[in-house]
Parts: structure tokens; C-alpha cells; sequence
């Protein structure tokens, strides 16, 4: 029940009592505010592990070939494994229900040239399954597609970078830029959420690539997509079905480690979020123990408190105060410093983690948009007020027990 004269002698005590209610709040308040930041800067790392896996899509196979370690098939270590044409098809045919699409990418490196201006970009021969590969957006005109690929067209898909750097506020569709000697016509122009670096690439039909250097049918990297029904054990079960398929095929040992690499991005993903996780728990728990050092802290201190009213809370039991005042009204000053300081302490956590937000933290240090849910950031406050004010139901429930005699004594 709601007592004036009790709140009026609580709020007494704490203005007769600067230093001790400062010192109170002062524990209570760093160790929401701790717990916030922490938190949020674990939900910040997360946050950047979730943005370097967005950029691309998740359901990928990256199929690297490299150089064998071992000998195998009559045939001797140290031989560069190649990809082809034949081996998109010979994928297709053997895995066709598993794979959403599947595109090569040759890249090169080259300068690009529209009329006096010039600069040197990556330039990539892919399919059409690379724009949602690499979730490319077209700003203007389309991307590379089958007809493309099929007439071996001189067409590029430039980022807008590039249409910035070279043609200089100028349109760049339809125009012709110089690739390496050749000319390619602008068909499209794409922006990336990768950022600058990523829309500096230029994108041509892989056939062409190949045109270009001696009408060859050799590819670099493939690039599959397999059905997200299948799930993630699912692509890790097909991982290794496509590694064994793979190695048949280009005749090499399956004990070879180096020879073919395969790079899951769900995979990749899912380890990732496992690491990111763990860092997490360990830095709340960090922020936990902070909590509860506050705890004992509040406890020590209301022991204190208790201690130094002795004498007071006598004369008033004396006057006939029952022990049920006595320890509602010490839990109570409790309630109110750790509610007023914890609530300080969560909104200066979270003015902290609004400002320190930016390019610097996120390039230095890998924590993207650092933040606390409103909800968690309350609840852990909430959760403080409770745990304050059982910290002090001991040396209160002792207090209301002290026997007037006793404590005028």
C-alpha cells in the first residue's frame, strides 16, 4: 500500500545521504551500462559477420581447381587440374535436380578505355546465373544472358563506378568502351551491396572471354547454386558427392587435399554465426559477472546502511514500528536507487552504442551497427531493481528483528 510518509522519509534519507546513494547508483548504473555496451557491441559483431555473408547468395558452391599433391592414374604430383565447358555439362547431367543454376567465371584484369579516359578494372566471363550469384542490381539496361552466351556477343554489364570514372556524368548505355584491344557495347550498368570495389568489376558472356584468348572452352572457378530444399546437411551431403564426382572425372586421388576445393558459403555461414554466437555468450557473461559484482555491492553497502540506522531504527520500533515497516521501507530506498540509477545507466549504454556507430568501428575493429534490443536492455534492468532488492532483504529482515533495548543500547 502506498504510504507518502514513507516515500518522504525515503527520499530524506537518500538527500542526508549524498555520498552512500551516489556510490549505490554509481555500481548499479556502470554495471547496466557495461552490460548494454558489451551486449551491443556482441550483437555489432554479428552484425558484420550476417553483412559479409549478404552481399552474396547463401545456397553457393565456389568450385576452385588447383595443383595435386599426390600421384594418382598413372599421372605424376604437381599437375594443374583445369575446368571446361564439358564439365558444366557433365555437372548438370549428374546432379540436375540438386542445382538451381550453374555459371562459370574467368577473371581477368585489363585497362578500359572511352574516348580519352582510361583505367584499369576487373573484368569477369560469366553466365547469367552470376547476377543472382552475386545479387547484382541493375541500375540500367540487363544483364549478360544465354543468347549472349550462345553468340559469343561483345557486350559488358559495367558497375557504377566504372560509369562514373570513365564516362564522367555521361550515359553509358550503348556506348562502345576499348576491353583489352576490343570493343564492348554497354548494355547495362549494375550497383552491388559489396560496395565501391565490388561495382568497379565489368561483366562479359564467358564465351567471349574465351574468344579472346584463342576460342578456348577453359574456365576458372565454377560457381553452383544448389536447391535450398535440399537444406544445409543436404548441400553438405551434396558438397561431398560433387568433391568425389569431381575427382573421378579429373582422375585424382581422393586422398589429395590440395587438388580441388570446394567452398560451401552455407557452410561457411553457419560456422561463422556459431563463432559470432560464442563471443556473444562470452561477452554477456563478461557483462553478468559485472551485474552481479554489482549486486554484492548494494548488499554490502544496504549492510552498511543498516548498521548505521541501527539506533534510529530502535527509537522508531520504540514508537511502535512494526518490523513489517521497517523492512518495507529500507527495501523500498533499495527499489528506488537501483531502479532510477539502472535506468540511467541502460539509456547512457545505449546513447553510447547510437554514437560511437561509423565507418571507423566497423573497418578497425569488424562490429557493424552496434545495438541493444529495447526489450533486453529493459528486462536486464528490471531483472538488476530485483536482484538489488533481495541483496537487501537480508540485512533489512535482520534490521526489523533488532530489539529496541538492544539498538538504543
Amino acid at each position: 500500500m502506498f504510504s507518502r510518509d514513507v516515500w518522504k522519509e525515503i527520499f530524506e534519507a537518500i538527500r542526508k545521504n549524498k555520498l552512500r546513494t551516489f556510490l549505490t547508483g554509481f555500481t548499479v548504473a556502470l554495471g547496466i551500462f557495461i552490460f548494454v555496451t558489451l551486449f551491443g557491441m556482441g550483437n555489432g559483431l554479428n552484425n558484420t559477420f550476417m553483412k559479409f555473408f549478404s552481399d552474396d547468395a547463401t545456397n553457393i558452391f565456389r568450385i576452385f581447381p588447383a595443383t595435386t599433391t599426390l600421384p594418382y592414374g598413372g599421372y605424376k604430383a604437381k599437375r594443374q587440374i583445369e575446368f571446361d565447358n564439358g564439365d558444366l555439362d557433365d555437372i548438370i547431367k549428374e546432379f540436375g535436380p540438386l542445382v538451381d543454376y550453374i555459371t562459370p567465371r574467368i577473371q581477368r584484369s585489363g585497362t578500359v578505355t572511352y574516348k580519352d579516359k582510361s583505367d584499369n578494372y576487373s573484368n569477369l566471363g560469366v553466365g547469367p546465373g552470376m547476377q543472382a550469384a552475386e545479387k547484382t542490381i541493375i541500375m540500367k539496361g540487363r544483364y549478360v544472358n544465354t543468347s549472349d552466351i550462345r553468340k559469343k556477343s561483345k557486350y559488358a554489364v559495367i558497375g557504377r563506378m566504372v560509369e562514373k570514372d570513365i564516362f564522367q556524368g555521361e550515359d553509358a548505355m550503348g556506348k562502345y568502351i576499348d576491353l583489352e584491344g576490343s570493343a564492348f557495347k554497354v548494355i547495362g550498368v549494375f550497383q552491388d551491396d559489396g560496395g565501391d570495389n565490388e561495382e568497379r568489376n565489368i561483366f562479359i558472356p564467358f564465351t567471349t572471354r574465351q574468344l579472346l584468348e584463342g576460342n578456348n572452352d577453359k574456365i576458372g572457378q565454377i560457381t553452383l547454386a544448389f536447391n535450398e530444399a535440399i537444406g544445409y546437411n543436404g548441400s553438405l551431403k551434396f558438397e561431398k558427392q560433387l568433391d568425389d564426382f569431381l575427382r573421378k572425372k579429373k582422375q585424382v586421388s581422393p586422398k589429395d587435399p590440395m587438388c580441388i576445393f570446394i567452398q560451401n558459403v552455407a557452410d561457411n555461414l553457419k560456422r561463422n554465426q556459431q563463432f559470432a554466437n560464442v563471443l556473444k555468450i562470452i561477452i554477456s557473461g563478461i557483462a553478468f559477472v559485472v551485474i552481479i559484482s554489482g549486486i554484492i555491492g548494494i548488499s554490502n553497502i544496504m549492510v552498511f546502511v543498516v548498521k548505521e540506522r541501527t539506533k534510529e531504527i530502535g527509537i522508531r520500533k520504540a514508537l511502535g514500528a512494526t518490523p513489517k515497516i521497517i523492512t518495507s521501507t529500507i527495501l523500498l530506498e533499495s527499489v528506488a536507487i537501483t531502479a532510477i540509477f539502472g535506468f540511467i545507466g541502460m539509456i547512457l549504454g545505449i546513447i553510447v552504442l547510437n554514437m560511437i556507430e561509423g565507418k571507423v568501428l566497423e573497418d578497425d575493429y569488424f562490429i557493424t551497427k552496434p545495438a541493444i534490443n529495447s526489450g533486453t536492455a529493459i528486462f536486464v534492468t528490471i531483472l538488476l531493481v530485483i536482484c538489488g532488492t533481495l541483496a537487501a532483504y537480508i540485512p533489512a529482515r535482520k534490521a526489523a528483528r533488532i530489539k529496541p533495548i538492544v539498538a538504543l543500547r
